[in-house]
């Protein structure tokens, strides 16, 4: 077969996912071009104290607050060719982490192909599967339409925020945030707070609202109720909102406190406002569909989401997953039928309607469920897997996460013999507050 015209590849998003596909695109031969609404490499690493809108009037991209330590250890954050840097800890402040997907970017020469301040504002089928894309410079105000044969959507999904709809909300006088807008803990100083939700983030800001509120009231619905945590004296753990008063919070269990702040750790809700409707994907409940091993557009095919499973290794799943769609594009194997395609994503999602999962739960993965999702991607590609090793030390960081909340960031990993991994808890690590 002659040699084809440059492959031409839009990558929507420059941060730990949108870097990967780049470099994996350009290292195909393809003609890269990343387009990133903010002026730097690292997405929702990005910290700014900026909340609401930025200078050119859109929304704030990330969700980072300043005191973040990640809850994945670095031995697992790394991607399939390039490791986070050796150090002691495994559990790395937010600051390290840009530092590395900027270094990541820099080496393999992703940051040349990326165009900062630009605002992808329109995604359409073009011809013959391709795809136009009209964009916006944002310094300069001016909008463009190129053409690519491919697009790979990595635009995160920590950026569109779920607020649950309560009854009284609107009379509450008090503040009312969500942990996407907390970036220092001063907004607690002297409040009586209250935090819905017992994710990563409402775990760690229970702790940080503790130091300087007067009362926080932690409001979840976690199995057995995080019942072994040991939480500061002034916590106190609650059950699920009924109702918001002007100065108060009633429960379902008929308790009222009286409450000045409301941190809403809610998570986050899946968005492709660029998307045009001709796409092919629609959004259901945060169910992205329809996708060929939570990847591949199937009405599409040239389109591909990388980093939308949760509860997963994730800058090596985001490896795994662009290693998966570039060995399609760059022609090395044909894509399956699109019947095919679709029957595979009509039998596993009945799997998981079978197994209770619901709607929102569509992408779900953690425990075995992500290993034999990481192995049917690389078998059905004929890519690497990921190392049995990292899904071994990111089932253990889990567990020690629900063992021992306050501590699990003193455990120190590291891998031994190719197969197998080591934790030790190290006391002296508990001072990594101080940064």
């Amino acid at each position: 077969m002659g040699k084809q015209q440059q492959q031409r590849y839009c990558i929507i998003g420059a941060g730990a996912a949108g870097i990967c596909a780049a470099k994996y695109a350009l290292q195909a031969g393809g003609d890269v071009t990343v387009f990133e609404q903010t002026d730097q490499i690292g997405g929702t690493w990005s910290y700014t104290d900026a909340v609401g809108k930025d200078r050119f009037g859109l929304d704030i991209h990330s969700s980072m607050y300043d005191s973040l330590w990640t809850n994945l250890p670095k031995e697992i954050m790394g991607y399939a060719d390039y490791d986070m840097p050796e150090q002691r800890r495994s559990y790395i402040h937010w600051s390290e982490v840009l530092v590395f997907l900027k270094d990541y970017a820099r080496n393999f020469e992703v940051d040349k192909h990326t165009r900062f301040e630009h605002l992808v504002e329109e995604v359409r089928p073009y011809g013959d599967e391709q795809w136009q894309v009209r964009v916006k410079n944002l310094r300069k105000e001016e909008c463009s339409t190129m053409v690519f044969d491919y697009v790979l959507v990595c635009n995160g999904h920590y950026f569109d925020p779920v607020f649950p709809d309560f009854e009284g909300k609107e009379h509450f006088k008090g503040v009312q945030l969500h942990s996407h807008q907390y970036r220092k803990p001063h907004v607690f100083q002297n409040r009586n707070v209250l935090i819905i939700g017992a994710g990563p983030s409402g775990r760690d800001l229970v702790f940080a609202a503790a130091n300087c509120a007067k009362n926080v009231y932690f409001s979840h619905h976690v199995p057995h109720k995080l019942k072994d945590a040991v939480f500061p004296d002034n916590v106190v753990q609650v059950p699920d909102v009924a109702k918001l008063h002007e100065a108060d919070v009633e429960f379902v269990d008929g308790s009222r406190h009286s409450i000045d702040l409301i941190l809403y750790c809610t998570g986050y809700h899946f968005n492709f406002p660029f998307l045009h409707k001709d796409c092919g994907i629609e959004l259901d409940d945060d169910w992205v569909k329809p996708l060929y091993k939570h990847i591949l557009n199937i009405n599409h095919p040239t389109m591909a989401f990388i980093g939308i499973p949760f509860l997963v290794c994730t800058t090596l799943m985001f490896d795994l997953q662009s290693r998966f769609a570039i060995k399609y594009y760059s022609g090395e194997s044909p894509l399956p039928p699109k019947d095919a395609m679709m029957s595979d994503f009509e039998r596993e999602m009945n799997d998981r309607w079978k197994r209770g999962l619901k709607k929102r739960q569509a992408h779900m993965m953690g425990g075995e469920v992500q290993r034999d999702y990481y192995n049917d991607v690389a078998e059905s590609a004929g890519i690497e897997p990921i190392p049995p090793v990292m899904i071994d030390m990111h089932i253990a960081s889990h567990r020690r996460k629900n063992e021992d909340l306050r501590g699990f960031r003193n455990d120190v990993f590291r891998v031994v013999d190719g197969g197998k991994f080591e934790m030790e808890y190290v006391e002296e690590l508990a001072d990594r507050e101080r940064k």
